[in-house]
C-alpha cells in the first residue's frame, strides 16, 4: 500500500490509515515528507506568509472539517 505522511496531531487519521493497510510516517518536520505517496496536514497553518513551497511530489490533503474516514477517502482517491 501507499506510504502516507500525517502530522502528529492526527493520530485518529494515522490508525485509520493504518487499519486500511497503509504505511503511516508521522510528520513532525518538512524532511519527513520525503518519499511520501500523499501527506494529510491539519491545514490550520498552512501558507501562513503566502508562502509555499513543495516538499513532496503527491497530493497534500488539508484534514481541517473532515472525518478521520472522509480523510481515508481522500487518500485513496488521489492515489487511484
Amino acid at each position: 500500500m501507499a506510504r502516507i505522511g500525517v502530522e502528529e496531531s492526527l493520530t485518529n487519521v494515522s490508525e485509520a490509515l493504518r487499519s486500511r493497510g497503509h504505511e503511516v510516517v508521522e510528520l513532525k518536520q518538512e524532511s519527513d515528507a520525503q518519499g511520501c505517496d500523499a501527506c494529510v496536514i491539519t491545514g490550520l497553518d498552512s501558507n501562513v506568509m503566502g508562502m509555499s513551497d513543495a516538499a513532496i511530489q503527491g497530493s497534500v490533503i488539508e484534514a481541517n472539517g473532515l472525518t478521520a474516514d472522509e480523510v481515508c477517502s481522500h487518500v485513496e482517491n488521489r492515489l487511484s
